[in-house]
């Protein structure tokens, strides 16, 4: 068992550590292999889910392309994400946003998180 704990810290601690939560807009540079070329696409889009830790953790993040919604899952730990950059935190009350599925056009935005300074 503590094998398994050294490998997964050792391949963590290697990875794109930044802290993004479920609202969130990102920008994911994910690479492209296409025969023998190679490219990063950007994938913009909401967080709609984060689930599972360690090695297994994944992510799903939504678009709209041509009026289609779009989802694709991300495993946080894989070498084809080239980075992460989080466009706008978003202010939500839930850890699942499935809900966003069913909205269309500006019901299925989410509000920007701000933050005051006390002073």
């Amino acid at each position: 068992m503590d094998a398994i704990k050294f490998v997964n810290e050792q391949t963590l601690a290697s990875n794109n550590n930044i802290d993004f939560a479920p609202g969130d807009n990102v920008e994911i540079s994910y690479r492209i292999i296409e025969g023998a070329k190679e490219r990063i696409q950007i994938f913009r889009g909401d967080v709609i889910q984060i689930k599972g830790h360690g090695l297994t953790k994944s992510f799903t993040v939504r678009k709209i392309s041509n009026g289609v919604g779009v989802e694709r899952i991300f495993p946080i730990s894989s070498p084809s994400i080239a980075g992460i950059r989080i466009v706008k935190k978003g202010r939500v009350r839930r850890a699942r946003l499935y809900y966003l599925r069913n909205l269309v056009g500006k019901a299925a935005r989410i509000k920007e998180k701000t933050s005051f300074a006390k002073g």
